[in-house]
């Protein structure tokens, strides 16, 4: 049984944190105000004020996938080695600032201890889709038989930009469930962070900042589902929405509908644990969400299958 959180642990915490800070959007490789120059408090266990985060609108949502079409194509066009690459260096920057997300994540509720798991999880996840970059053609493609002088090739190829909607919790590995697959897949992101939990992936946006992720390629956006989820459905520059199995039974119709539009392929995989599942068994809870979102097949469903018809010379 996981030891329960004290006022007293977080209480010690925030003294480290006394600086309330002001979280704002990350675009383009920046970090710009709402639109809207609306914003929530999000509180700690013991009530105290912690931070600011933006309520961004329609607005943000268009700068972003804008940013992210801008992107896409060079992302995608880096070898898949070089992927890897960068995706390693996203787990070794998030490993040396373990002890900031620790710390944000007990401040609004977590133990230390699934704090810690979580936190590991998250870098063993990144380390694994790391090595996946330069091993779906293998895996996925295929050399098919024709009943002609033909060699006929079927490959992976990137869907483009990819519009994610996190689950409230893991705030942190739930949306990097969804966000992995896409980045190995050769995607571009614009990302609907939590709500109720937003600091992780806040401060996960500081971390793509100074890693080698190029600007545009992630995209995190910080407000209220409810306002978020129409417009980006609704984006015809947006190619394909993936979500969780935990949002609102209104809001996944409303994904769905919204996204005929320009025939958008909607997901919604399994990433949901509760806070309370968390805390209460968090070795059981992290594993087996992790064994969920390791699934290689989430990869295969954000690409596109592109077949090459090659004359044979005799």
């Amino acid at each position: 049984m996981a030891k329960k959180q004290t006022n007293d642990d977080t209480s010690q915490i925030n003294t480290m944190n006394s600086i309330p800070k002001t979280y704002k959007n990350y675009i383009n490789g920046e970090f710009p105000r709402t639109e809207s120059g609306r914003y929530y408090s999000v509180e700690a266990l013991d009530g105290k004020h912690i931070a600011n985060v933006g309520l961004s609108t329609r607005k943000d949502i268009r700068n972003a996938v804008q940013a992210a079409r801008k992107a896409q194509a060079s992302w995608a066009n880096k070898t898949a080695y070089n992927r890897g690459q960068i995706m390693y260096r996203i787990a070794e920057i998030l490993s040396g600032r373990r002890e900031q997300f620790t710390n944000e994540m007990v401040l609004l509720g977590y133990t230390k201890e699934a704090a810690e798991l979580e936190l590991n999880a998250c870098i063993e996840l990144i380390v694994y889709f790391a090595g996946w970059t330069d091993k779906i053609g293998q895996v996925f493609g295929s050399v098919n038989p024709v009943a002609s002088d033909h060699f006929n090739f079927s490959r992976q190829e990137p869907a483009g930009v990819v519009g994610i909607i996190s689950p409230e919790t893991p705030s942190l590995l739930g949306m990097l469930g969804l966000l992995l697959p896409n980045m190995v897949a050769g995607n571009s992101q614009v990302i609907i962070a939590s709500k109720q939990f937003p600091l992780p992936s806040c401060t996960f946006a500081e971390v793509l900042a100074t890693s080698d992720v190029p600007a545009g390629t992630v995209n995190i956006i910080t407000g209220l589902k409810s306002e978020l989820i129409p417009p980006i459905s609704q984006h015809m520059d947006v190619d394909v929405l993936v979500g969780d199995h935990s949002l609102d039974i209104e809001l996944r119709v409303m994904c769905e509908l919204e996204s005929a539009s320009n025939m958008k392929k909607v997901y919604f995989w399994e990433s949901f644990i509760s806070l309370e599942e968390l805390n209460s068994s968090p070795n059981e809870t992290i594993s087996t969400c992790v064994h969920s979102l390791k699934d290689p097949y989430h990869i295969l469903h954000v690409q596109e299958v592109k077949t090459t018809w090659h004359p044979i010379s005799e």
